[in-house]
């Protein structure tokens, strides 16, 4: 009886906003939706435990629309003018949900408990140890073995917002992980072209929670197999230096004067073979970041006239530009997920944070809920 008044109060308290932002380019308006929408529903197939998943579409009055589904709260379309006003497809996914399963590169999904990697499967937290599998031998990554990309969740549509709400209870040592942890998600989508995510939990016992969203986007909308020409700029100084299996060192590395600068343009295919390992898959530490929505990131393609601009409360983002694709992996129109298909833009804490006393904490506390906000901007670059 205890955990279940737990559920029903922490599932009581969630609840969240958030604010706009503008711009230069067109579609920079930002309003909260509050004209109610029609939010369409329709079968997705069936999850490995069985449970039927659902698919739900989110349409704006300029014609943007965004898919998502309830099983692992996945982003599988967002469809998006160019700068001839045609529409496409700018993010990866699969047509039904059996292309999420096992879904390795957690395409579209929301990470959980913890995104990106814990160095050995291990912290240390409040005199107490706890393992995590290493399904990243030997390190942890994006919650483990059934992370929360990989689970079914429960999904209200909100039509007077324009959003679908997404819930998911984390029992106590899933994954290893302490604690009951209550979890909430909405996706909005503005009539100002932004697709916006609202990120809260609350917990019964002090763990680390530190989430995140995995699309691969692609603005060209599958008219270039590669992101490799697809310009990026992203206001961050530093980065954190990892060891060669991506953990983080500790230490803060300035970008100037090395193939991660970014703080000016730069196509992604620009410097990308002057890194060692997998392209780009590095968190980067955004000027000003934590707390307060702050500008992230913008990607420009031109052969389209599409750009991304990217806001977040969050302290970091990861820019991976999807080297592990391997080919293998068919999508919704029949294109083939080969390297460099797409590129990532995970907001998020760092990596290890609970074992890098240095990093801002992750660490969420019995009465504290977790509120992070990032914000997916579409909108076309004026002609000259």
């Amino acid at each position: 009886m205890g955990r279940y008044i737990f559920w029903v109060i922490a599932l009581l308290l969630l609840s969240g906003s958030f604010s706009g932002c503008g711009s230069n380019y067109k579609n920079a308006s930002e309003t909260s939706g509050q004209t109610e929408m029609s939010i369409q529903k329709e079968p997705f197939g069936t999850a490995p435990t069985g449970e039927k998943v659902w698919l739900y579409t989110l349409k704006n009055a300029k014609g943007m629309q965004v898919q998502l589904t309830n099983y692992g709260a996945i982003v599988t379309s967002i469809i998006t003018p160019d700068k001839y006003g045609k529409y496409g497809d700018v993010a990866l996914g699969f047509k039904d949900v059996s292309g999420y399963i096992p879904n390795e590169p957690h395409i579209g999904g929301i990470i959980g408990r913890f995104a990106n990697r814990i160095a050995n499967g291990k912290f240390t937290l409040a005199g107490n140890e706890y393992t995590l599998a290493k399904n990243d031998a030997p390190n942890h990554l994006h919650g483990g073995n059934i992370g929360f990309d990989r689970v079914v969740w429960q999904a209200e549509a909100l039509p007077k917002q324009n959003a679908v709400r997404l819930t998911y209870k984390s029992q106590h040592l899933e994954e290893g992980y302490p604690g009951n942890l209550a979890v909430a998600v909405t996706y909005y989508l503005t009539e100002g072209n932004a697709l916006k995510i609202n990120y809260e939990a609350t917990t019964d016992m002090a763990t680390p929670v530190n989430l995140t969203n995995h699309s691969y986007f692609n603005l060209s909308a599958g008219q270039e197999p590669d992101i490799l020409k697809h310009i990026v700029q992203l206001n961050a100084d530093t980065y954190t230096a990892t060891d060669s299996l991506l953990i983080p060192t500790g230490e803060f590395i300035p970008v100037k004067g090395t193939p991660y600068d970014f703080t000016t343009p730069h196509p992604v295919g620009a410097r990308i073979n002057n890194l060692q390992g997998y392209g780009y898959d590095l968190n980067y530490v955004i000027n000003n970041g934590g707390n307060n929505l702050t500008h992230a990131a913008t990607v420009y393609e031109a052969s389209t006239g599409r750009v991304l601009e990217v806001h977040t409360t969050q302290p970091g983002i990861q820019l991976y530009t999807g080297y592990h694709l391997k080919g293998d992996l068919t999508g919704k129109s029949g294109i083939k997920y080969k390297r460099y298909a797409g590129l990532c833009l995970e907001a998020q804490h760092f990596p290890d944070s609970p074992n890098q006393p240095n990093f801002p904490s992750t660490i969420l506390q019995p009465g504290e809920r977790y509120q992070e906000t990032t914000i997916y901007t579409f909108k076309v670059r004026e002609e000259k």
